[in-house]
């Protein structure tokens, strides 16, 4: 009876634990805890750590964002951030974010490093993948291009608002 009660618990914990990652997986804590600016600079902060990156905000603070624009823009983002990281050998990157409104408004999320840049012969990875995805499944784009002065540039455009039937025409 001892061991059944014993994998039983043992279960249930791993079960806990899965529910977890998925809701982190849904909705990073960061975000209702830091909001989506102070999400990204605490994820971004690694004292000493190359590159330096410099993350600001037009307005700031950002206003209110739909939760699916915030977590889509989050993921982006710490994906760029990432492969700045981990590929470019960079040693500076900057991330933007900037509320737009011409047109529909929206939010775009720049990405700019001063690394090696992507190899034109190289196939896009899951990385590139998913940010593109994220930003497509909310009507949105991403373009990823190598920098005027070297590196990499990733510049996603995120709608804030479904677009009207007014505006479609």
């Amino acid at each position: 009876m001892a061991e059944l009660l014993a994998a039983i618990k043992a279960r249930n914990q791993s079960l806990v634990a899965e529910i977890r990652r998925l809701v982190y997986e849904l909705r990073p804590p960061a975000l209702d805890e830091l909001g989506l600016l102070g999400a990204l600079r605490a994820a971004a902060s690694n004292p000493g750590a190359a590159p330096a990156i410099r993350i600001s905000a037009t307005p700031e603070p950002l206003p209110a964002l739909p939760a699916a624009v915030e977590v889509a823009a989050y993921r982006i983002a710490l994906e760029a951030l990432t492969n700045a990281v981990r590929h470019a050998r960079a040693r500076r990157c900057e991330l933007r974010l900037e509320l737009a409104v011409d047109g529909i408004p929206g939010l775009r999320i720049t990405v700019a490093d001063d690394g090696r840049g992507i190899d034109p012969d190289a196939i896009a990875g899951v990385g590139l993948r998913s940010m593109r995805e994220r930003a497509e499944e909310l009507g949105g784009s991403l373009m990823v291009t190598p920098a005027a002065e070297g590196g990499t540039l990733v510049r996603a455009w995120l709608p804030i608002a479904a677009p009207t039937e007014e505006e479609r025409r």
